[in-house]
């Protein structure tokens, strides 16, 4: 039996991850800042980053699932013996790296760093480091994109996009992002690489968003309005405090095409992600 030390076990990338060690015979060890349900093969450990308890003698592999800055800087100043080390980040890093948002650059920024740190540090201490980039995750309830688009179109029962909302995305669900993880761990070709994980489909946002609807019950409808009348509902609902958070950056985002290469990962690990076919309850 193995080892696996996991950050992010309760996220929804990390879930999925320790169901699947489990399966495969292994012992996971993950830390929670809050009390978590009993599984099958795992320990939870109480703490976070900055610190916890019970920490493993040693482990075969350590999985981040959660904040990379954070946990690169954790990684520099452990002394838990382990040579194989997995760590989600997140194509952010290329997509908001030019942002005309400060707080884009800086998410951009501190993922740059996180990946530098993790790679530097297993350097150091001769361990086999690969860096993992989802794109947009779906399909466990906890994301920050299609999730809370289901939930703002249940409320309302409708939708609006601007007609021009046709960038094209690659949605990817966290089942094949935790099989991807640990198909990683026994594969050499990766080590010291950092690999895109985009879904297995590419399609226009607003055929996206169409599809999320389509699932909800009764199904919402979507509303393509002239971009100028779309950004004079957005700022009524901004008002209303409703999507603040949702910038011109993240507006100008939706006619740009964020397509990444799934060939190397298809290549070293025999990646294989599926389409963005979501049932009725994907998004709850």
């Amino acid at each position: 039996m193995r080892d696996a030390l996991v950050f992010g076990g309760s996220g929804q990338i990390g879930h999925r991850l320790l169901v699947r060690l489990h399966r495969r015979g292994w012992q996971a060890h993950a830390v929670s800042r809050r009390a978590q349900p009993k599984m099958p093969g795992v320990e939870w450990l109480r703490g976070d980053l900055d610190g916890f308890e019970g920490a493993p003698m040693r482990v075969d592999a350590v999985f981040s699932c959660g904040p990379l800055d954070r946990f690169a800087r954790w990684y520099a100043q452990s002394t838990i013996p382990c040579t194989r080390v997995v760590a989600f980040g997140s194509t952010s890093v290329d997509v908001k790296r030019d942002s005309a948002d400060a707080g884009e650059r800086d998410v951009a920024a501190r993922l740059r760093a996180g990946e530098a740190g993790v790679l530097a540090a297993a350097a150091v201490r001769g361990a086999a480091a690969t860096l993992l980039r989802p794109t947009l995750v779906y399909g466990a309830g906890g994301d920050r994109t299609l999730t809370r688009i289901a939930a703002l179109a249940s409320r309302w029962h409708r939708f609006a996009l601007p007609r021009d909302a046709v960038g094209l995305r690659q949605p990817v669900h966290v089942e094949d992002l935790a099989q991807a993880a640990f198909a990683v761990l026994d594969a050499p070709a990766t080590h010291g690489l950092a690999y895109a994980l985009p879904g297995g489909e590419t399609l226009p946002y607003r055929e996206m968003v169409a599809r999320v609807l389509a699932t909800l019950q009764p199904p919402a409808r979507l509303h393509l309005l002239p971009p100028a009348a779309f950004r004079a509902l957005l700022s009524l609902a901004q008002t209303a405090g409703v999507a603040r958070d949702f910038g011109d950056a993240a507006l100008a985002r939706m006619r740009q095409d964020l397509v990444f290469d799934i060939e190397p990962a298809r290549r070293d690990f025999g990646y294989a992600p599926r389409a963005f076919q979501p049932a009725v309850g994907t998004f709850g």
